[in-house]
């Protein structure tokens, strides 16, 4: 029998928590025989939530964490002071080898502190970013960073573009990924002095794929399989899309509601639009690993359900079975 990935799952993280993560881990569970969940929180509260489901519990462990990191709590105390939190526990799981990644809905800087802090980073990378998986009209793209890294410098760019080209390689399969380099214009003199410094760098990367500049308004159409940015422009960017999909799905569905006829048409093409609007929707696509780190760290929406909390677990099969971190360490420490 293939070796187990082992998950540890924040089971108190998150507005849908502990009921939705429980679910989801569950669901992954029974989902894919591959993996085997440490759903860490309160353990009495975790164990009353399980008793109504079905599983093999062989593959699902509770450890027990008593304490919570709230999502407005100063990241930093809160990794040193709440030793007993189910974002610290887990994450010391990955530390200690017990576990092979770890998945929050919790605190985005708490996990992002924590991560850095109690996992570390790989020997040369020297900003881990967030990586999510945003999707567009082809398939889908890798932004990266979106939030880790506000004041990136362009050296820290072009490993996010190694890393991000090894990860949608490996685990998206997208094979020889297309690099862009999020701007205000494609033209190679455009942007901030960031840009401009890193577009010769980009260029002259024999490890990646470099297409150029790619603006925002391009995104949702695919031109780039890996979109590097800082964190400040990448936050805007994926939140900027997040609205737009969940504004033009409130107004689509308003519309058809309208009169009769709306609704007749409606149910007629309520299959083919079910299934348009599920490929755009990020859930079905995990969430946003920190890349870079000794061991994976899985960040998910705080408002995630049961089906985002599975799949982000399902996402760290092929993380490990694709051997993420020793490829990035090839590339940033034997490469650079």
């Amino acid at each position: 029998m293939a070796e187990l990935v082992n998950v540890a799952v924040d089971a108190m993280g998150g507005d849908n928590a502990p009921v939705q993560v429980v679910k989801g881990a569950v669901d992954a569970v029974n989902a894919d025989k591959r993996v085997k969940v440490f759903l860490v929180g309160r353990e009495p509260v975790l164990q009353e939530e399980l008793r109504q489901y079905t599983f093999d519990a062989s593959r699902l462990e509770v450890v027990h964490a008593g304490e919570v990191i709230d999502t407005g709590e100063p990241p930093v105390m809160a990794i040193r002071k709440k030793k007993d939190s189910s974002i610290v526990k887990g994450m010391y799981l990955v530390k200690e080898s017990t576990c092979d990644a770890f998945v929050s809905a919790g605190s985005t800087g708490a996990v992002l502190v924590g991560g850095q802090v109690i996992v570390g980073r790989i020997k040369g990378v020297e900003r881990p970013p967030l990586a999510p998986v945003i999707p567009n009209i082809n398939g889908v793209s890798l932004l990266l960073d979106c939030g880790a890294n506000v004041d990136a410098r362009p050296g820290q760019l072009v490993q996010f573009a190694k890393m991000g080209s090894i990860y949608m390689e490996h685990v998206i399969g997208v094979k020889n990924p297309k690099v862009g380099l999020v701007n205000i214009g494609v033209e190679e003199e455009k942007g901030n002095a960031l840009t401009k410094e890193t577009y010769p760098m980009l260029q002259a990367c024999p490890e990646i794929h470099f297409i150029g500049n790619v603006e925002a308004r391009d995104i949702p159409f695919g031109v780039a399989d890996v979109l590097v940015c800082e964190a400040f422009a990448g936050n805007i960017v994926l939140k900027m899309l997040e609205g737009v999909s969940d504004a033009l799905v409130k107004k689509i569905k308003g519309g058809m509601m309208e009169n009769l006829r709306s609704k007749i048409g409606a149910m007629l093409v309520k299959p083919a639009l079910k299934r348009t609007l599920k490929g755009f929707s990020t859930e079905e696509y995990g969430g946003a690993p920190l890349l870079g780190l000794n061991g994976l760290v899985v960040k998910t929406h705080g408002s995630s359900k049961a089906v985002e909390i599975k799949n982000s677990i399902l996402q760290c099969i092929a993380f490990k079975e694709q051997n993420i971190n020793e490829k990035i360490k090839e590339q940033i420490v034997l490469g650079d």
